[in-house]
């Protein structure tokens, strides 16, 4: 009886194949709804699927469960292709401690060569102890459980979590540095009408100790030049307080900051934040348009004021939720776009003085060291840390139905999600992470990620041919005297 009522139901349906095909029509539906997932499982070679294919979800995996990482049976990757980067070993190596395949009882540290906040005298200015730290996921976007993991696991890493710009819960405080996100609503420093509010800024810091800097989000790679957003079935009651808005209601970002509306005024926001914090103060951008950026360098060469930092969020990145355009066309993938901003500031004499973080699917050792050679000086990983913690890449991350709970505050489906499990995994794959890439970065006589210059790279540019990330980009970092 109760398929006669569903038939005669699609019967009078708008959609042409339920019309055509009742009952049997729902299958095609729930096929393209299981698609991702049987795909990874069934459908999908080594090199497929996305946005991370079998073989880098196989490692990040592997990294998380703290057995032996080696595969077997030489290169699976097809090494003239298109794009495919080539790093130069040296003869002889540096030192004698080369990758042992796991994350466990050999963590060194990897500390980032620079201090953020040391270039323009910031009271509180500090060295982060990990050159690989976790970039900004909102709670809310994320579920209480997977930022508490993520957070106890930076700390069991030794690394930072950036808090997203969706306000710090307190799920942030479980004792590891915090970088405090600002994005244009925001949430957690907002008087009713969304303005900024510098008093309650210092209220938000106040409940987080760890907090070692604030990062201003000018844009971001999922949606650049758009703002952030919540769909409501995400904006629960616990959400809602933190961010300041009403429960139930899609939480919607402006594209544009009240606080600043030019480079001078944002330099001027940047140096009130600073000044009243004591707190380094950095930016994060995608890259389009380049007159923004010759116009900062120039300013902050002619001022000596500006961001402690700039993190470059490639068009490959992001865990926010947008429309479809934006996401796959707008903003540059991260090598052109950090390289074009590199460069204006390397041409003003600036690049030294500022801290390089990059981010778009880097959180693989050998995209780390290209990074690394075209001038980055630490890393931040956003979906990797997800896939950690136990994301399976389903992409329903905005529907609140994620199955492993991550992304969903569905209290049945975060049950899954244990948060001191999840984040011993994630403080397995980081410091894999770092072991794999001090290794490279050894093998290469280098005893720091930071010496890399852009002549330690070639791609392959076609059959036969490769050309270094030099002759591609036209230049090389400012690097200290090789050790």
């Amino acid at each position: 009886m109760a398929a006669v009522l569903v038939a005669v139901k699609d019967f009078q349906s708008d959609d042409n194949i339920l019309r055509n095909f009742p009952l049997i029509g729902r299958l095609r539906s729930w096929w393209i709804r299981l698609g991702p997932e049987l795909r990874q499982y069934t459908g999908a070679n080594n090199p497929e699927e996305a946005p991370f294919n079998r073989e880098e979800y196989d490692w990040v995996d592997r990294s998380t469960q703290g057995g032996h990482n080696y595969f077997g049976f030489g290169a699976d990757e097809q090494a003239y292709a298109l794009d495919y980067p080539i790093i130069k070993h040296a003869v002889f190596p540096y030192g004698d401690i080369g990758y042992k395949g796991s994350s466990v009882g050999q963590d060194e540290d990897v500390a980032c060569a620079k201090i953020l906040g040391a270039a323009h005298g910031r009271p509180k200015a500090w060295r982060p102890a990990s050159i690989v730290n976790i970039s900004a996921m909102s709670f809310g976007a994320l579920s209480g459980p997977a930022i508490e993991a993520l957070n106890r696991g930076a700390l069991l890493a030794g690394c930072w979590h950036n808090s997203g710009e969706g306000g710090l819960s307190p799920h942030h405080n479980h004792g590891a540095d915090v970088i405090f996100q600002l994005g244009a609503g925001y949430f957690g420093c907002r008087e009713l009408d969304g303005r900024f509010s510098m008093e309650k800024l210092f209220g938000t810091i106040a409940s987080c100790p760890t907090v070692r800097g604030v990062e201003i989000k000018l844009s971001q790679g999922a949606k650049p030049g758009s703002g952030g957003v919540l769909p409501g079935r995400k904006v629960t009651s616990e959400v809602a307080a933190v961010r300041g808005v009403r429960a139930g209601r899609d939480c919607v970002s402006p594209a544009e900051h009240s606080a600043f509306s030019d480079v001078r005024s944002l330099i001027e926001f940047i140096e009130r934040i600073a000044q009243a914090t004591g707190l380094p103060v950095g930016i994060k951008s995608a890259v389009g348009s380049l007159d923004f950026w010759k116009e900062l360098a120039q300013q902050m060469k002619a001022s000596g004021r500006g961001p402690d930092w700039i993190t470059i969020d490639g068009s490959e990145g992001g865990t926010g939720a947008i429309a479809l355009t934006p996401a796959d066309h707008a903003s540059l993938p991260y090598k052109l776009g950090f390289t074009r901003v590199y460069k204006i500031f390397l041409d003003e004499g600036l690049a030294e003085s500022i801290v390089w973080i990059g981010g778009g699917k880097l959180g693989f050792p050998h995209r780390a060291v290209v990074a690394f050679c075209l001038g980055a000086d630490l890393i931040n990983v956003a979906r990797e840390a997800m896939l950690a913690i136990g994301c399976v890449q389903t992409q329903t991350c905005h529907t609140n139905l994620c199955p492993t709970g991550v992304a969903s505050h569905n209290f049945w489906l975060q049950h899954g999600l244990l948060p001191a499990v999840q984040a011993e995994r994630f403080a397995r794959y980081c410091r894999t992470f770092r072991n794999e890439l001090l290794a490279v970065t050894r093998a290469c006589e280098y005893e720091h990620p930071s010496l890399f210059t852009a002549d330690d790279v070639e791609i392959a540019s076609g059959p036969g041919t490769a050309k270094t990330l030099r002759e591609i980009y036209g230049y090389t970092p400012t690097r200290p005297a090789r050790a």
